[in-house]
């Protein structure tokens, strides 16, 4: 039975008691019992707030100016890909209070041993996560002290570390500290990027060529904000089971999005004068000084916060694919592979390569959640509700929710639109590129099609 799978002693461990309680957390992926929940689901505000306002989605913006749409059309497609992103994120979150339960370890409801194939690629792309975010936090740490960039990484990566191995509550409480730092911060670079700055109001290209640049820079826009439906409920298992789910899904639903609409939109309205000089473009842009001494300090703070929650999911998703190590240990694993990809990263081309890394590590989401949604309908289909552990030890094939996944992942291939690969659909469509949308209805599609036939008794 699957039930040892998230049980194991080693999957166990020491569960912050109460707010507040900063004690190393060795708790893993078993389901955290009633007694040791606490909270209020304000917490999902600032802890989806503080780690998506950095320069990643700054530079992420730029990358509008650079597609040929103006500040108007390109905030358009912001909204619009990242609300559409952050709905699903918003909406996973609310099964943490429900199940006590991080997201990949449920995902073992419906892809039993098959989850190994998603957990491997969620704890791949929690490193390629730190590199994009460990990216900018370096660089500015680098320009701030008069370090090699490969020093001031690591210097990020420790610190990063550090947090993510203390775990559920040292994270929370950092974001809410971070949250009221980075938000100050942002005040003051908007103020003086909208006094000083011209931004470009009307789009260079035109026709199908602006519908392609418009879904394609949604598209980017969405692949941000839905990467953190893997990791949702990782962040709210400790929240009691009485917790309001409408609550918990706003306030995720505007954590996440406010802060990247905020972070891309003025990444856009920056256009070129950024580009791969973006934390220099900062400093720069705020005049230099000490003020722009003290945006260089926040850039390398916001990545260590963010970065510590990929450590830390990254560590659930390797103990769910069944690897027996104590979740502090497996932080430390995501950390020390991260640190190559950004010193790749940093060697050269980073435009291209920054835009194929965020959406390459992010086709398997739709496709995923496809299958872990339609899932939890069946599962709670007129009111049921259910034990985490009851369920993952009845009988219940794996093979449907791999083979929908595995379908969606195919389905979208064609509307992928990368520089190391552009599908013929995306071709024909002026670069647009669906594959998400794609991916997430096909995978659905077919996992509802597959459990009615095999006709699952969950």
């Amino acid at each position: 039975m699957d039930r040892n799978a998230l049980t194991a002693e080693v999957f166990g461990g020491r569960m912050p008691a109460r707010a507040g309680d900063l004690g190393l957390e060795s708790h893993g992926i078993t389901p955290v019992p009633d007694g040791n929940r606490f909270g209020r689901p304000v917490r999902l505000l600032t802890v989806f707030f503080a780690p998506n306002l950095t320069m990643t989605a700054v530079f992420s913006g730029t990358l509008g100016a650079g597609l040929g749409l103006g500040f108007g059309t390109g905030l358009l497609a912001i909204l619009v890909g990242t609300v559409l992103g952050s709905i699903p994120v918003a909406y996973l979150a609310t099964w943490g209070p429900r199940t006590g339960t991080a997201q990949l370890p449920l995902a073992r409801l419906p892809f039993r041993r098959a989850v190994v194939l998603p957990g491997l690629v969620q704890w791949a792309s929690s490193i390629a996560w730190d590199a994009l975010v460990g990216l900018f936090g370096g660089d500015a740490l680098a320009q701030l002290l008069g370090l090699p960039f490969w020093l001031a990484v690591a210097i990020v990566l420790l610190l990063q570390c550090a947090v993510g191995v203390l775990g559920y509550e040292v994270i929370h409480r950092v974001q809410a500290v971070m949250t009221a730092v980075i938000a100050v911060f942002f005040v003051v670079l908007t103020v003086k990027l909208l006094g000083g700055h011209s931004v470009v109001a009307g789009n260079s290209v035109s026709g199908g060529n602006l519908a392609g640049a418009f879904v394609l820079f949604s598209t980017i826009a969405l692949s941000l904000a839905i990467s953190w439906a893997s990791y949702a409920s990782d962040f709210s298992r400790y929240l009691p089971s009485t917790t309001s789910r409408p609550w918990a899904f706003i306030y995720t639903l505007l954590g996440v999005t406010l802060s990247f609409v905020w972070g891309e939109a003025l990444g856009l309205a920056a256009g070129q004068t950024l580009t791969d000089q973006t934390t220099a473009g900062i400093s720069t842009l705020l005049g230099g000084g000490a003020l722009g001494a003290a945006a260089l300090l926040v850039i390398a703070l916001t990545a260590v916060s963010s970065n510590a929650m990929n450590d830390y999911s990254g560590s659930l998703a390797l103990q769910t694919v069944g690897v027996r190590l104590r979740r502090p240990v497996s932080a430390v694993v995501v950390t020390l592979i991260a640190f190559g990809l950004i010193l790749w990263m940093h060697s050269g081309d980073l435009s291209s390569k920054f835009e194929d890394v965020l959406l390459l590590i992010g086709y398997w989401i739709p496709p995923f959640v496809g299958v872990v949604v339609i899932d939890w309908w069946l599962r709670t289909r007129h009111g049921r509700r259910f034990d985490v552990l009851a369920d993952v030890a009845a009988p219940q094939a794996g093979w449907p929710a791999l083979v929908a996944f595995l379908a969606g992942c195919g389905a979208a291939v064609p509307f992928m639109n990368t520089s190391i690969y552009t599908g013929p659909v995306a071709a024909a469509a002026h670069g647009a590129d669906l594959a998400y949308y794609i991916g997430l209805i096909a995978s659905a599609a077919v996992y509802a099609v597959l459990r009615a036939a095999v006709r699952s008794p969950r």
